[in-house]
């Protein structure tokens, strides 16, 4: 069953949410409600948490979906970007100077200049080369030029960039591109309003290696994690501990998505709070139920995640339940 606008495939709250307690000892705080999917490369719900079909944006998530342009255009090959160029075009990165050379190159391989990007420049900061999406407009801006598109407006909606970035994620999920609800990221970019389940379908594709650009990215992101997030990022943390695994890619108000390489299996988390550290948690939870990672690399990324201080615990309550045929 490929998914559309209309999908139904779970009533709403068929299965209990999540729930992610932060205790001060063995008094609770605060209580974060979670919903999660899990679904293969054809759209079917195989394991969920809450509401499958519950509608948000996906934000930053959005990202290695939005790089397929800077693939398909040859751009990334004409300036061989290399998977370094692809994996910050996804990233959604600290901002350090590693960080910020590497959107650079981008931009220098394309003949263009940080002048033309249009993310803003984070407070405290010199240029918008450190601002956390600049690698992906880099690659809007690299894909643009390839393409003899207008720079000046890359992030419009009807710019032919990102008509083709609607195109590819329409084609994925299986509905008419005049189907998906667009709206502005905090980047000036835009990102998509999507079923939780639509989002857990394209991260199954990502990780199936049945597409070539999609593999592409999948493989640049594993194999430089650094670029996606940064040295002490959930993001990056959990692939290198995952050996090739597991991709991971969070956005904004309590979005995190995994991919299981080589399975076609997608994990879509929203938390109704928009907390971070309950989407982490969350995560570590689902792969220790879903077994994708060793006991050894969940271990060590809880210790990071769960203990927020001395006498301060997140602990997560329900798992993922079967859906009944």
């Amino acid at each position: 069953m490929t998914l559309s606008s209309g999908f139904s495939g779970t009533p709403r709250f068929g299965t209990p949410p999540l729930a992610v307690t932060l205790k001060r000892g063995c008094i609770a705080e605060s209580v974060h409600r979670v919903h999660a999917v899990v679904c293969d490369g054809r759209g079917r719900v195989l394991m969920s948490a809450g509401e499958a079909g519950l509608e948000t944006f996906i934000r930053s998530a959005l990202k290695p979906f939005q790089a397929l342009p800077f693939l398909s255009s040859g751009a990334a090959a004409a300036m061989e970007a290399g998977d370094r160029g692809v994996a910050i075009s996804c990233g959604s990165h600290s901002g350090s100077h590693a960080h910020a050379r590497e959107a650079f190159k981008l931009l220098w391989n394309a003949e263009l200049e940080a002048s033309h990007l249009q993310c803003p420049v984070p407070s405290g900061a010199e240029s918008p080369l450190q601002h956390n999406c600049s690698g992906k407009h880099a690659a809007f801006l690299a894909t643009s030029r390839k393409m003899a598109w207008p720079l000046d407006t890359y992030l419009q909606s009807d710019h032919p960039l990102q008509v083709e970035v609607n195109r590819r994620v329409a084609e994925l999920l299986g509905l008419p591109a005049a189907e998906l609800v667009a709206a502005r990221d905090d980047c000036g970019a835009p990102t998509l309003r999507l079923q939780l389940a639509q989002m857990a379908l394209l991260y199954a594709h990502l990780g199936a290696s049945r597409h070539a650009e999609l593999e592409q990215i999948s493989r640049a992101m594993l194999a430089h994690p650094e670029l996606v997030a940064g040295d002490g990022r959930f993001d990056t943390e959990l692939m290198r501990r995952s050996h090739g695994q597991v991709l991971s890619k969070g956005g904004a108000e309590g979005i995190q998505c995994l991919s299981r390489v080589g399975e076609g299996l997608g994990v879509a988390i929203k938390v109704e709070d928009g907390s971070r550290r309950a989407k982490q948690a969350v995560a570590l939870h689902l792969l220790r139920q879903l077994e994708w990672m060793t006991p050894l690399g969940l271990e060590e990324l809880e210790d990071q995640v769960l203990i927020v201080n001395p006498g301060v615990n997140l602990e997560v309550e329900g798992s993922l339940k079967f859906q009944q045929s």
